[in-house]
């Protein structure tokens, strides 16, 4: 029997990221995005606004870099102002572009008090696997969801993330187990 060398074209495992890492960005995500994070950063740190990184950044932070051209933030409530007739401004000193990347902010919900956790961090950090698991399989877009399918590949802990789901958002538990199983199908 004749025995033939086999070549792999897969890409190596990355190794599991335990904890957000932002030297994953570097050479990923365009400079002046990374730079508009750490000035918009900067600027809500000045206003007293607590706030963590979300989004693309803080999927590739936690184990799959890619592309983005915005910088997503989990903010506290005191970065806006309420006013007479339901109207919610920015206020003053909170950023929404910095050289023309735009600045997106997310607030928890009522029921998301869970979130407060997360924005007890240091301001400016990037958001942990499992909060930020919830916030993209919130969206209901299939980039989040995705994002959730590559996130699991990386390897985050899946169950930590579940047990968050289980513990503050149960209603979530059916569509991160498809992403489970998709991340394993995918990898076979």
């Amino acid at each position: 029997m004749l025995a033939r060398p086999h070549l792999s074209i897969a890409p190596a495992r990355r190794a599991a990221v335990t904890k957000p890492d932002p030297s994953l960005l570097e050479g990923v995500v365009a400079e002046p995005v990374l730079e508009a994070m750490r000035r918009a950063s900067l600027a809500l740190r000045r206003a007293g606004v607590r706030h963590v990184v979300v989004g693309g950044l803080a999927v590739g932070a936690n184990g799959f870099p890619r592309a983005t051209k915005d910088v997503d933030f989990l903010v506290g409530g005191e970065a806006f102002e309420h006013h007479e007739g339901g109207l919610v401004t920015l206020r003053a000193g909170v950023p929404f572009q910095v050289n023309q990347v735009a600045i997106d902010f997310l607030q928890p919900q009522a029921d998301e008090d869970f979130l407060a956790a997360a924005l007890a961090a240091e301001p400016g950090s990037f958001v942990e696997a499992a909060p930020l698991v919830f916030l993209k399989l919130k969206a209901r877009r299939l980039k989040d969801r995705v994002d959730v399918v590559e996130l699991i590949k990386a390897g985050v802990d899946v169950d930590a993330c579940r047990d968050y789901l289980a513990a503050h958002a149960p209603e979530h538990l059916r569509a991160f187990d498809d992403a489970v199983a998709q991340a394993s199908q995918e990898e076979e």
